[in-house]
Protein backbone atom coordinates (compact mmCIF):
# COMPACT_ATOMS: atom_id res chain seq x y z
CA UNK A 1 0.00 0.00 0.00
CA UNK A 2 2.77 2.45 0.91
CA UNK A 3 4.72 1.66 -2.27
CA UNK A 4 1.51 2.22 -4.23
CA UNK A 5 1.04 5.55 -2.43
CA UNK A 6 4.51 6.73 -3.55
CA UNK A 7 3.55 6.03 -7.17
CA UNK A 8 0.09 7.52 -6.82
CA UNK A 9 1.48 10.74 -5.32
CA UNK A 10 3.53 11.68 -8.41
CA UNK A 11 2.16 14.87 -9.94
CA UNK A 12 -0.73 15.04 -7.44
CA UNK A 13 0.85 16.56 -4.32
CA UNK A 14 -0.88 19.92 -4.83
CA UNK A 15 -4.39 18.42 -5.12
CA UNK A 16 -6.61 19.22 -2.14
CA UNK A 17 -8.16 15.76 -1.79
CA UNK A 18 -4.70 14.15 -1.89
CA UNK A 19 -3.37 16.55 0.77
CA UNK A 20 -6.36 15.80 3.01
CA UNK A 21 -5.73 12.05 2.72
CA UNK A 22 -2.02 12.53 3.43
CA UNK A 23 -2.60 14.51 6.65
CA UNK A 24 -3.59 11.23 8.33
CA UNK A 25 -1.89 8.89 5.87
CA UNK A 26 -0.96 6.00 8.15
CA UNK A 27 -4.39 5.83 9.75
CA UNK A 28 -6.06 5.88 6.32
CA UNK A 29 -3.76 3.21 4.89
CA UNK A 30 -4.13 0.89 7.90
CA UNK A 31 -7.92 1.36 7.88
CA UNK A 32 -8.03 0.42 4.20
CA UNK A 33 -5.78 -2.57 4.85
CA UNK A 34 -8.08 -3.82 7.64
CA UNK A 35 -11.14 -3.51 5.39
CA UNK A 36 -9.43 -5.53 2.69
CA UNK A 37 -8.29 -8.17 5.17
CA UNK A 38 -11.80 -8.48 6.64
CA UNK A 39 -13.48 -8.22 3.21
CA UNK A 40 -15.58 -5.31 4.41
CA UNK A 41 -14.14 -2.93 1.81
CA UNK A 42 -16.70 -1.09 -0.32
CA UNK A 43 -15.66 1.04 -3.26
CA UNK A 44 -16.89 4.64 -3.06
CA UNK A 45 -18.69 6.68 -5.69
CA UNK A 46 -17.32 8.69 -8.61
CA UNK A 47 -17.03 12.35 -9.46
CA UNK A 48 -18.24 12.86 -13.02
CA UNK A 49 -16.97 15.43 -15.49
CA UNK A 50 -16.68 15.72 -19.25
CA UNK A 51 -13.73 16.62 -21.45
CA UNK A 52 -13.69 17.41 -25.15
CA UNK A 53 -10.06 16.73 -26.03
CA UNK A 54 -9.72 15.45 -28.69
CA UNK A 55 -13.35 14.27 -28.66
CA UNK A 56 -16.10 14.36 -26.00
CA UNK A 57 -15.39 11.83 -23.25
CA UNK A 58 -17.15 11.06 -19.98
CA UNK A 59 -14.65 10.80 -17.12
CA UNK A 60 -15.49 9.23 -13.77
CA UNK A 61 -12.95 9.95 -11.03
CA UNK A 62 -12.86 7.84 -7.86
CA UNK A 63 -11.85 9.14 -4.42
CA UNK A 64 -8.22 9.12 -3.23
CA UNK A 65 -8.71 6.03 -1.06
CA UNK A 66 -10.09 4.01 -3.97
CA UNK A 67 -7.50 5.29 -6.42
CA UNK A 68 -4.76 4.21 -4.01
CA UNK A 69 -6.28 0.74 -4.07
CA UNK A 70 -6.35 0.81 -7.88
CA UNK A 71 -2.60 1.50 -7.88
CA UNK A 72 -1.94 -1.34 -5.44
CA UNK A 73 -4.00 -3.75 -7.57
CA UNK A 74 -2.33 -2.58 -10.77
CA UNK A 75 1.16 -3.07 -9.29
CA UNK A 76 0.31 -6.69 -8.48
CA UNK A 77 -1.55 -7.64 -11.65
CA UNK A 78 0.30 -5.77 -14.43
CA UNK A 79 3.61 -7.75 -14.32
CA UNK A 80 1.75 -11.05 -14.62
CA UNK A 81 -0.68 -10.05 -17.37
CA UNK A 82 1.88 -8.10 -19.39
CA UNK A 83 3.69 -11.39 -20.06
CA UNK A 84 0.51 -12.80 -21.62
CA UNK A 85 0.05 -9.91 -24.09
CA UNK A 86 1.21 -10.14 -27.70
CA UNK A 87 4.06 -7.97 -28.97
CA UNK A 88 1.70 -6.00 -31.24
CA UNK A 89 -0.35 -4.60 -28.31
CA UNK A 90 0.98 -1.10 -27.53
CA UNK A 91 -1.53 0.69 -25.29
CA UNK A 92 -0.74 1.40 -21.61
CA UNK A 93 2.30 -0.88 -21.48
CA UNK A 94 5.80 -0.15 -20.18
CA UNK A 95 8.27 0.27 -23.04
CA UNK A 96 5.49 0.63 -25.61
CA UNK A 97 3.30 3.67 -26.45
CA UNK A 98 2.07 5.56 -29.51
CA UNK A 99 5.46 6.38 -31.02
CA UNK A 100 6.63 2.76 -30.94
CA UNK A 101 3.30 1.66 -32.42
CA UNK A 102 3.70 4.18 -35.27
CA UNK A 103 7.27 3.06 -35.95
CA UNK A 104 6.15 -0.56 -36.06
CA UNK A 105 3.35 0.43 -38.43
CA UNK A 106 5.89 2.00 -40.79
CA UNK A 107 8.19 -1.03 -40.53
CA UNK A 108 5.32 -3.38 -41.39
CA UNK A 109 4.42 -1.20 -44.39
CA UNK A 110 8.00 -1.52 -45.70
CA UNK A 111 7.88 -5.29 -45.30
CA UNK A 112 4.47 -5.79 -46.91
CA UNK A 113 5.22 -3.43 -49.82
CA UNK A 114 8.74 -4.87 -50.35
CA UNK A 115 10.28 -1.42 -49.74
CA UNK A 116 7.37 0.32 -51.51
CA UNK A 117 7.66 -1.64 -54.75
CA UNK A 118 4.20 -3.23 -54.26
CA UNK A 119 0.83 -1.92 -53.12
CA UNK A 120 0.31 -2.21 -49.38
CA UNK A 121 -3.32 -2.29 -48.25
CA UNK A 122 -4.33 -1.28 -44.73
CA UNK A 123 -7.50 -2.32 -42.91
CA UNK A 124 -8.14 0.15 -40.09
CA UNK A 125 -10.77 -0.49 -37.40
CA UNK A 126 -12.13 1.22 -34.30
CA UNK A 127 -14.47 -0.21 -31.66
CA UNK A 128 -17.70 1.65 -31.00
CA UNK A 129 -18.02 3.06 -27.43
CA UNK A 130 -15.13 0.89 -26.28
CA UNK A 131 -14.97 1.44 -22.49
CA UNK A 132 -18.76 1.71 -22.20
CA UNK A 133 -19.21 -1.64 -24.00
CA UNK A 134 -16.99 -3.88 -21.86
CA UNK A 135 -19.27 -6.69 -20.68
CA UNK A 136 -18.67 -7.58 -17.00
CA UNK A 137 -19.72 -11.22 -17.39
CA UNK A 138 -17.33 -11.75 -20.29
CA UNK A 139 -14.56 -9.85 -18.45
CA UNK A 140 -14.78 -12.09 -15.38
CA UNK A 141 -14.91 -15.24 -17.48
CA UNK A 142 -11.56 -14.11 -18.91
CA UNK A 143 -10.13 -13.11 -15.51
CA UNK A 144 -11.12 -16.44 -13.93
CA UNK A 145 -9.06 -18.29 -16.55
CA UNK A 146 -5.93 -16.51 -15.31
CA UNK A 147 -6.54 -15.73 -11.61
CA UNK A 148 -7.08 -18.68 -9.23
CA UNK A 149 -7.03 -16.47 -6.09
CA UNK A 150 -10.63 -15.84 -5.01
CA UNK A 151 -9.62 -12.86 -2.85
CA UNK A 152 -8.28 -11.02 -5.90
CA UNK A 153 -11.39 -11.88 -7.91
CA UNK A 154 -13.60 -10.63 -5.05
CA UNK A 155 -11.72 -7.33 -4.99
CA UNK A 156 -11.88 -6.93 -8.77
CA UNK A 157 -15.62 -7.55 -8.68
CA UNK A 158 -15.96 -4.82 -6.06
CA UNK A 159 -13.95 -2.36 -8.18
CA UNK A 160 -15.65 -3.20 -11.49
CA UNK A 161 -19.12 -3.39 -9.93
CA UNK A 162 -18.70 0.06 -8.37
CA UNK A 163 -19.31 1.63 -11.78
CA UNK A 164 -22.94 1.65 -12.87
CA UNK A 165 -24.38 2.29 -16.32
CA UNK A 166 -28.04 2.47 -17.19
CA UNK A 167 -30.14 1.41 -20.15
CA UNK A 168 -32.68 3.68 -21.84
CA UNK A 169 -35.39 2.34 -19.47
CA UNK A 170 -33.27 3.07 -16.34
CA UNK A 171 -32.16 -0.53 -15.77
CA UNK A 172 -28.63 -1.04 -14.37
CA UNK A 173 -26.41 -2.76 -16.93
CA UNK A 174 -23.45 -5.06 -16.16
CA UNK A 175 -21.42 -3.13 -18.71
CA UNK A 176 -18.77 -0.50 -18.95
CA UNK A 177 -15.55 0.57 -17.23
CA UNK A 178 -14.79 4.12 -16.04
CA UNK A 179 -12.20 5.96 -18.12
CA UNK A 180 -10.67 7.53 -14.99
CA UNK A 181 -9.58 4.28 -13.27
CA UNK A 182 -6.01 3.00 -13.60
CA UNK A 183 -7.37 -0.54 -13.31
CA UNK A 184 -9.61 0.08 -16.34
CA UNK A 185 -6.56 0.51 -18.58
CA UNK A 186 -5.26 -2.90 -17.57
CA UNK A 187 -8.66 -4.61 -17.66
CA UNK A 188 -9.43 -3.49 -21.22
CA UNK A 189 -6.04 -4.83 -22.33
CA UNK A 190 -6.84 -8.16 -20.65
CA UNK A 191 -10.25 -8.13 -22.36
CA UNK A 192 -8.82 -7.32 -25.81
CA UNK A 193 -6.01 -9.83 -25.36
CA UNK A 194 -8.64 -12.47 -26.19
CA UNK A 195 -9.03 -10.78 -29.56
CA UNK A 196 -5.24 -10.43 -30.00
CA UNK A 197 -4.72 -14.13 -29.35
CA UNK A 198 -7.46 -15.00 -31.84
CA UNK A 199 -5.83 -12.80 -34.49
CA UNK A 200 -2.33 -14.22 -33.98
CA UNK A 201 -3.03 -17.89 -33.25
CA UNK A 202 -6.34 -18.68 -34.98
CA UNK A 203 -6.26 -16.38 -38.00
CA UNK A 204 -2.42 -16.36 -37.93
CA UNK A 205 -2.19 -12.74 -39.07
CA UNK A 206 1.37 -11.44 -38.98
CA UNK A 207 0.97 -7.74 -39.73
CA UNK A 208 -1.31 -6.51 -36.95
CA UNK A 209 -1.00 -3.64 -34.45
CA UNK A 210 -3.45 -2.60 -31.74
CA UNK A 211 -3.48 0.50 -29.57
CA UNK A 212 -6.49 0.34 -27.20
CA UNK A 213 -9.54 0.18 -29.51
CA UNK A 214 -7.68 1.29 -32.66
CA UNK A 215 -6.11 -1.49 -34.71
CA UNK A 216 -4.69 -2.04 -38.18
CA UNK A 217 -3.95 -4.98 -40.46
CA UNK A 218 -1.60 -4.80 -43.44
CA UNK A 219 -1.55 -6.97 -46.55
CA UNK A 220 -0.55 -6.83 -50.22
CA UNK A 221 -3.98 -8.29 -51.12
CA UNK A 222 -7.18 -6.31 -50.56
CA UNK A 223 -9.51 -9.38 -50.83
CA UNK A 224 -7.57 -10.97 -47.96
CA UNK A 225 -8.35 -7.99 -45.72
CA UNK A 226 -12.02 -8.04 -46.74
CA UNK A 227 -12.18 -11.72 -45.75
CA UNK A 228 -10.47 -11.02 -42.41
CA UNK A 229 -12.91 -8.23 -41.66
CA UNK A 230 -15.83 -10.68 -41.71
CA UNK A 231 -14.08 -12.94 -39.18
CA UNK A 232 -13.23 -9.92 -36.99
CA UNK A 233 -16.83 -8.70 -36.86
CA UNK A 234 -18.13 -12.15 -35.94
CA UNK A 235 -15.54 -12.73 -33.20
CA UNK A 236 -15.93 -9.31 -31.58
CA UNK A 237 -19.72 -9.53 -31.54
CA UNK A 238 -19.96 -13.20 -30.53
CA UNK A 239 -17.12 -13.56 -28.01
CA UNK A 240 -16.60 -10.06 -26.59
CA UNK A 241 -19.98 -8.38 -27.28
CA UNK A 242 -18.27 -5.49 -29.06
CA UNK A 243 -19.07 -3.75 -32.33
CA UNK A 244 -16.87 -1.96 -34.84
CA UNK A 245 -17.63 1.72 -35.38
CA UNK A 246 -19.37 1.77 -38.81
CA UNK A 247 -17.81 5.11 -39.77
CA UNK A 248 -14.30 4.19 -38.71
CA UNK A 249 -13.63 1.03 -40.69
CA UNK A 250 -11.65 1.51 -43.89
CA UNK A 251 -9.45 -0.34 -46.37
CA UNK A 252 -7.03 1.88 -48.28
CA UNK A 253 -3.53 1.90 -49.69
CA UNK A 254 -0.68 2.96 -47.43
CA UNK A 255 0.58 5.32 -50.17
CA UNK A 256 -2.70 7.29 -50.12
CA UNK A 257 -2.16 8.25 -46.46
CA UNK A 258 -3.49 6.30 -43.47
CA UNK A 259 -4.76 8.17 -40.41
CA UNK A 260 -3.53 6.23 -37.36
CA UNK A 261 -2.83 7.45 -33.80
CA UNK A 262 -3.10 11.15 -34.58
CA UNK A 263 -0.81 11.15 -37.63
CA UNK A 264 -1.42 10.59 -41.34
CA UNK A 265 1.16 8.06 -42.55
CA UNK A 266 2.64 8.01 -46.05
CA UNK A 267 5.41 5.92 -47.64
CA UNK A 268 8.31 8.15 -46.61
CA UNK A 269 6.89 10.54 -44.04
CA UNK A 270 4.02 11.25 -41.65
CA UNK A 271 2.15 14.49 -41.01
CA UNK A 272 0.07 15.58 -38.05
CA UNK A 273 -3.68 15.12 -38.44
CA UNK A 274 -5.49 18.39 -39.27
CA UNK A 275 -7.73 18.21 -36.21
CA UNK A 276 -4.66 17.66 -34.02
CA UNK A 277 -3.04 20.80 -35.47
CA UNK A 278 -6.12 22.89 -34.73
CA UNK A 279 -6.34 21.53 -31.18
CA UNK A 280 -2.64 22.20 -30.61
CA UNK A 281 -2.83 25.88 -31.62
CA UNK A 282 -6.09 26.37 -29.73
CA UNK A 283 -4.41 25.14 -26.54
CA UNK A 284 -1.39 27.37 -27.13
CA UNK A 285 -3.67 30.39 -27.55
CA UNK A 286 -5.60 29.50 -24.38
CA UNK A 287 -2.42 29.19 -22.33
CA UNK A 288 -0.64 32.26 -23.71
CA UNK A 289 0.82 34.24 -20.82
CA UNK A 290 0.10 31.49 -18.30
CA UNK A 291 2.60 29.51 -16.22
CA UNK A 292 1.86 26.37 -18.21
CA UNK A 293 2.58 27.98 -21.60
CA UNK A 294 6.28 27.04 -21.81
CA UNK A 295 5.66 23.45 -20.71
CA UNK A 296 2.87 23.14 -23.31
CA UNK A 297 5.18 24.46 -26.04
CA UNK A 298 7.94 22.02 -25.10
CA UNK A 299 5.45 19.16 -25.04
CA UNK A 300 4.24 19.92 -28.57
CA UNK A 301 7.76 20.48 -29.89
CA UNK A 302 8.66 17.04 -28.54
CA UNK A 303 5.60 15.51 -30.18
CA UNK A 304 6.38 17.08 -33.56
CA UNK A 305 9.87 15.56 -33.64
CA UNK A 306 8.21 12.26 -34.53
CA UNK A 307 7.01 13.40 -37.96
CA UNK A 308 7.48 15.80 -40.86
CA UNK A 309 6.55 19.00 -39.07
CA UNK A 310 9.37 21.52 -39.58
CA UNK A 311 7.01 24.40 -40.45
CA UNK A 312 4.74 23.64 -37.50
CA UNK A 313 7.70 23.64 -35.12
CA UNK A 314 8.87 26.97 -36.49
CA UNK A 315 5.37 28.41 -36.07
CA UNK A 316 5.30 27.31 -32.41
Amino acid sequence: MLDAWKEFLRGKRSKQDVQEFQVDLMHNVFALHEELKDKTYKHGGYKYFRIADPKPRDIHKAGVRDRLLHHALYRRLYPFFDRTFIYGSYSCRLGKGTHKAMNQFRAFAYQVSKNHTRTCWVLKCDIKKFFASIDHEVLFAVLEKHIPDQNILWLLREVVGSFKTWSSDDQVLAKGLPLGNLTSQLLVNIYMNEFDQYIKHKLKIKYYIRYADDFVFLSDKRPELEKRLRYIVVFLRGELKLQLHPNKVSIQTFASGVDFLGWVHFANHRVLRTTSKRRMFRKLRERAGQEAEEATKESYLGLLKHGSAYKLRQKI
